[in-house]
């Protein structure tokens, strides 16, 4: 038996991976977070699979279901929001199941900011302007940012910052990020990236926060913010360069 962490997508519901799609497909057990996995998704589980929504079920819940399909032993899709490597809950949950000596493994997703990013089509990273992207989130209702990792000390480097989960602290966000990248910086705000409800919206830090309450974007959103998203001259790139051919 192993439960299998798969990374379900951004929203749309083909915006999963053949070897998601598969293992979904042989696990006789489900759990997913409802708000966030699309039910198409949970179309691709077998018939008469168990299909737990976890979004009202704390950490000792999530873990007895484990627990209990580890004791019938039948393999897990567990689907995790975007991709498993970033705000999913998996260590927590990893660390439990190796206590309990319960086998797991991870398949990647689609990340938010990777779809956000398509639907602007955006590189986040250009020659001469960014390299760097940051993935960040904003601290308010949620687990407190470690030391060294505040949004003022992150914006100093001047690179293409990109905030999850913190349309709900619009106003803070573009006062913090105001002083270092410009009232007039380009922003863009993707809520729902992907799925049929998507909202899109790009403006400056300097009007950001009037258009996000227009618009009553909430929390399913990615805020991209830095040079990057709005500067037509750029270089090219070295790895296809004439000059890199001749060194």
């Amino acid at each position: 038996m192993t439960v299998h962490f798969i990374g379900a997508g951004p929203g749309a519901d083909d915006l999963i991976t053949l070897r998601a799609q598969r293992l979904i497909a042989s696990c006789p057990v489900c759990l997913y977070a409802g708000a966030l996995v699309p039910a198409e998704v949970l179309d691709h589980a077998p018939a008469g699979a168990r299909l737990v929504d976890t979004q009202g079920l704390d950490l000792d819940a999530i873990v007895a279901e484990l627990w209990s399909a580890h004791e019938r032993g039948e393999d897990v899709a567990r689907l995790q929001s975007g991709d498993p490597s970033i705000w999913s809950t998996l260590g927590e949950q990893a660390r439990r199941l190796d206590g309990l000596g319960i086998p797991w493994d991870v398949t990647p997703g689609v990340p938010a900011f990777a779809a956000a990013a398509a639907t602007l089509r955006q590189e986040l990273t250009l020659p001469g302007v960014a390299q760097t992207v940051i993935l960040t989130r904003h601290a308010r209702r949620a687990t407190p940012l470690p030391p060294g990792e505040e949004l003022d000390s992150l914006a100093r480097h001047g690179t293409t910052i990109v905030l999850h989960l913190a349309a709900q602290a619009i106003d803070e966000i573009a006062a913090t990020l105001t002083p270092r990248y410009g009232a007039d910086c380009p922003v863009a705000v993707v809520a729902c990236a992907s799925r049929r409800d998507e909202i899109v919206l790009r403006t400056t830090l300097e009007a950001v926060a009037t258009r996000v309450r227009e618009t009553a974007v909430r929390r399913s959103a990615v805020i991209l913010v830095g040079p990057a998203l709005a500067t037509p001259d750029f270089g090219d790139s070295y790895l296809y360069s004439a000059a890199r051919e001749r060194s």
